[in-house]
């Protein structure tokens, strides 16, 4: 009889998306088959000492943590010093992705469209006419390292971008200002690490009353639409594919990373990001793209320890 796999779901952790984490841990623990895998659960806010007790007896770790603390590199980086396995990037790719900011400088160095920006750090006066002057109204603020849109404002006017920056700087010691692009948001999942798919394209429209993908527009059910494939023409589809498989090679990811993009009615396409560990649900982005790729959820699940072992 063939030994079952010794599989910690690692959730929960302190960032702001706690609750996202620990979504995503039940609907995998309910996935994985229990005549392959034995699943123990894991919740960095409290159980770090535990994982270190047990790791002689963890064969793969499953990290379902978004946000600093846990999509960063830092979880990777401690899994590497216990020598456990896990799926998705390792510290240098996570630590990178996260960071909007040097993804974007990649992204630009690999001849990628993406939207004009600049940093603003927590200590610094920003000078908001000469932003405002740069770019317009309105104008985009960002943590550079946070998830979901969490602090995250659209401004248009200079009151609203110097409290968007307020705002985003309690989220995080940096924001980035950055050109607005209006338009329609696709999302491209990839899987792989040295030889990568793409899989099918995701159109999302925010429904009535959210102006962009917001935290509630994501997470709220049936705040938002979302369409796979994406009902857009072939030459626009194979283009955000073959970015996303850039995206996912210049960042140093492997596993599966999802990246998000703004496509203008001129036809225009500019890369916003690039996020490490997608949601985790049964209903999330990335295991919907896999579904329409005629690939169940379970088997996904699989498919990312495999890749995981595999590096």
């Amino acid at each position: 009889m063939k030994k079952k796999m010794n599989v910690a779901l690692i959730a929960g952790g302190t960032s702001s998306e706690r609750d996202v984490s620990l979504s995503g841990a039940i609907a995998v623990e309910k996935a994985l088959d229990r005549d392959t895998f034995n699943v123990r659960r894991y919740d960095p806010a409290v159980d770090l000492g535990k994982i270190i007790a047990d790791a002689a007896e963890i064969d793969f770790a499953f990290i379902l943590l978004h946000g600093i603390g846990g999509e960063d590199g830092t979880m990777q980086g401690f899994l590497d010093l216990l020598k456990i396995p896990y799926q998705g990037s390792g510290v240098l790719g996570s630590a990178v992705a996260i960071n909007k900011h040097f993804s974007k400088e990649l992204y630009r160095s690999a001849g990628l469209p993406v939207a004009d920006w600049i940093v603003v750090e927590r200590g610094k006066t920003p000078d908001i006419e000469a932003l405002a002057a740069r770019f317009g109204f309105p104008v985009v603020v960002k943590p550079v390292r946070e998830g979901s849109s969490l602090g995250m404002t659209i401004a248009r006017n200079a009151e609203a971008l110097a409290a968007g920056i307020v705002l985003g700087l309690k989220h995080d010691t940096a924001v980035i200002v950055e050109q607005y692009i209006k338009g329609t948001e696709l999302t491209v999942g990839v899987l792989g690490n040295r030889e990568v798919e793409a899989l099918p394209v995701i159109a999302i429209l925010p429904g009535e009353g959210y102006e962009y993908f917001d935290y509630k527009a994501k997470y709220q059910p049936g705040a938002s639409e979302e369409i796979c494939p994406a009902p857009i023409a072939d030459t626009l589809r194979d283009t955000v594919q073959r970015y996303a498989l850039e995206a996912h090679r210049v960042l140093l990811l492997r596993g599966c990373s999802r990246t998000d993009f703004i496509v203008t009615e001129a036809g225009a396409v500019y890369l916003l990001e690039t996020n490490t560990i997608p949601g985790m649900t049964e209903t999330s982005l990335l295991p919907r793209a896999a579904r329409t790729a005629g690939m169940s959820f379970a088997q996904l699940l699989e498919r990312l320890i495999a890749l995981g072992l595999e590096e």
